[in-house]
């Protein structure tokens, strides 16, 4: 009952809070002054600090020898990558891991040592951080000159244990893996069968002559797998079935079964197995989000019935209407539901709050983000009434979007007419004219939307936004056009003047009026859903993203240790027939264009030649990696992704039907609220066995 064990109370019940909005785990330390170094650790300032240090270890990979970080990927062109000196890039890795070790430090002191033993992502953070140290060290040793850099694969790893939205996807997906080998392995059953009938059925024969898909694509085992796995993915269609439908009409009755059983039936099975799997793990893991929620609101109100304000004779626990306001005022939550809070708790006549109600007060965390347009302005004048009336009216926009329409076909017409001409007899003065014209429509457009809905509640839309931000680019843009060039009049061609051309000046309004046009969207409701769709994964599914970079950084990471200095053989080749064809093309130009001609496809059929012989020699195994990086790339992550979009489609669609929203008002909403309606609420008896585990924390009761 001590004002420092008051203070207590408060500082934990706030902390609760903060781990119930955010999903986290309660089970750290909660003491004073772990619970200040615990509000520091999850400040934005330091997870700030954190990304940021990731962000740098990840971007080394771009400046660190062997580097490609140049304007052109061009090996003919581009010019030797720099290369940092020996201990400048390894400068910064140690400050990165510094960082990291600070980070693991205060992580494990705060879940303590016995709940460390139980996380296994700690454990693997550590066991990653001294690898990484002792390859530095190494590194260092070798000044530089190792071959193998182990750490630079393991770079991703601290990407990805910062996330608990990755890890639990992570989870999810490992827990599917055994659904998707089923599928995986019918598909390899599929590929070995029908790769032991092509080659019994493409054998070779006595006539050299018709043996041509032996000689291309089923000469031995290897062949015939790989012919038939890039089949799979149609990269090689129609190609690999030419030589033998050539010869006999028949056999394309081989390739289409095989087309039609792996890609139509085989892949679409996998798409439907994931689909249904992944989503009741997923479903599995925002149940688990949910309890934690549901766990860190009872924790808070566990710990402030502990206050002196509750009644001694009291059977039940209560909080008092004080303590939960000194806590609101206090915890960092989102101000919507904080005012909404406020304003539940405002109206509660009681002074004092069961567990019941003080979960149902916090629900409103579970809520849609609702967000609500400002209201329109007011006049008194009649005739700025009749405007205001006029140019609200949806037929202003459709008249809106009539004219940007009549924009692009005009600048479609102007460009099919130049196509062919060259720039110096390019006349801009039509299409400069019409721009001229549609620009100041655009900028009376926004200037009456502005005064019939006020700037506040025209700047609320997003589409509004967008069409005033591109509105004003192109209004700067042909002032500046008109200082530089003067006023289109027939002729206009001036000279260059100033950082672009008259034509570039010209291209890039084009290019935005084009971009413009999107302003249709939000008027065609099932184009606006599948927009909307995709927008939402964009923003809510960040942690597929995240593994996403994982898998490419690890396979990127994995291919230059792999293939450094595999094709330097090549590049010379590829180098002595770029000069030969040059030769042949400059010796014939004077004789003959149509012997230049031949020159250059001699050329280029050595380029082609010398290409083969890079692959069937030197990089024969360099397969196994490429089929790797499919299976998981391709066949696991993208079905993955059709997955979530079907679901975040679905779920967008179900909303449609039950309920259009209203104009005023839009609804966003996080992965964890598209399941809120399938969820089950952890009972009371749940909580209480799981709060008094908690390895810091001694209820009263």
């Amino acid at each position: 009952g001590t004002g420092a064990d008051t203070n207590l109370y408060i500082n934990q019940a706030i902390v609760f809070i903060e781990d119930a909005i955010q999903y986290r785990s309660i089970n750290h330390r909660v003491d004073s002054k772990s619970l200040w170094l615990y509000r520091w650790y999850y400040s934005r300032t330091c997870q700030w600090i954190l990304s940021l240090t990731i962000t740098i270890i990840l971007a080394l990979a771009f400046i660190e020898k062997p580097s490609s970080l140049t304007i052109t990927s061009d090996v003919r062109y581009r010019l030797p990558a720099w290369n940092p000196p020996c201990g400048l890039t390894e400068s910064i890795e140690l400050l990165c891991f510094l960082v990291f070790v600070a980070d693991v430090s205060v992580k494990s002191y705060l879940i303590g040592w016995e709940e460390f033993w139980k996380n296994k992502w700690l454990m693997a953070y550590i066991l990653t951080l001294i690898v990484s140290l002792t390859d530095w060290i190494v590194s260092l040793s070798f000044f530089c000159t190792e071959n193998v850099r182990i750490r630079r694969i393991l770079r991703p790893f601290f990407l990805l244990q910062n996330s608990s939205m990755m890890k639990k996807t992570l989870k999810s997906i490992n827990s599917t893996l055994p659904e998707m080998a089923s599928v995986v392995l019918l598909l390899a059953v599929h590929l070995s069968l029908f790769t032991m009938f092509a080659m019994l059925l493409f054998a070779r024969t006595k006539d050299g002559q018709q043996d041509k898909e032996w000689v291309g694509y089923f000469r031995n085992l290897p062949d015939s797998l790989t012919s038939l796995l890039v089949l799979l993915t149609t990269a090689n269609n129609p190609d690999v079935m030419l030589p033998a439908y050539s010869k006999n009409r028949a056999y394309s009755v081989f390739f289409i079964l095989f087309t039609v059983l792996g890609n139509l039936f085989l892949m679409n099975l996998l798409t439907a197995i994931i689909y249904n799997q992944f989503r009741g793990y997923l479903l599995k893991s925002v149940q688990s989000s949910l309890f934690r929620r549901r766990l860190g609101i009872r924790a808070a109100f566990e710990v402030l019935s502990s206050l002196k304000e509750t009644p001694a004779n009291a059977q039940q626990s209560y909080v008092s209407f004080g303590a939960l306001l000194q806590v609101l005022q206090k915890v960092e939550m989102d101000s919507r539901c904080k005012q909404a809070i406020m304003r539940s708790l405002k109206m509660c006549s009681c002074d004092q709050l069961s567990a019941a109600q003080f979960q149902k007060l916090f629900e409103e965390l579970d809520k849609d983000a609702i967000k609500q347009h400002p209201p329109s302005p007011q006049y008194q004048s009649h005739f700025l009434q009749k405007m205001q009336f006029a140019f609200r009216h949806p037929y202003f926009g459709y008249l809106g979007n009539v004219v940007a329409l009549a924009n692009i076909v005009s600048i479609c017409v102007v460009l099919v007419m130049d196509a062919d001409k060259q720039p110096s007899e390019r006349d801009d003065f039509f299409l400069g004219a019409i721009n001229c014209f549609f620009i100041l429509y655009y900028l009376l457009e926004m200037l009456l939307k502005i005064l019939a809905m006020g700037l506040k509640r025209y700047l609320s839309y997003p589409s509004n936004r967008f069409d005033g931000l591109l509105t004003v680019i192109l209004l700067i843009l042909e002032i500046a056009t008109f200082a530089v060039y003067g006023f289109p009049h027939p002729g206009w061609r001036p000279e260059f003047l100033g950082l672009l051309s008259l034509w570039d000046m010209v291209r890039l309004v084009n290019m935005l009026i084009v971009f413009r046009f999107l302003r249709i969207i939000p008027n065609m409701k099932f184009m606006a859903l599948v927009v909307t769709t995709l927008l939402d994964l964009v923003k809510n599914l960040r942690a597929f993203a995240g593994i996403l970079v994982v898998v490419f950084y690890a396979f990127a990471i994995t291919g230059i240790m792999l293939f450094k200095g595999a094709a330097k053989f090549f590049l010379l080749l590829f180098q002595t027939s770029f000069y030969i064809e040059k030769v042949v093309v400059l010796y014939f130009k004077e004789k003959c264009d149509f012997v230049a001609l031949l020159g250059h496809f001699e050329a280029e059929v050595i380029y082609c030649l010398l290409y083969l012989l890079f692959v069937n020699l030197i990089c024969r195994w360099a397969k196994i990696y490429f089929v790797a990086w499919w299976l998981i790339s391709s066949v696991i992550w993208v079905n993955l992704f059709i997955a979530l979009l079907l679901e975040n489609f679905i779920h967008k669609w179900d909303r449609r039907c039950h309920r259009e929203p209203l104009s005023d008002i839009e609804y966003q909403r996080t992965v964890e609220l598209m399941f809120r309606d399938v969820l089950e609420e952890p009972t009371e008896e749940e909580l209480m066995e799981k709060l008094h585990q908690h390895p810091h924390l001694q209820l009263c009761r």
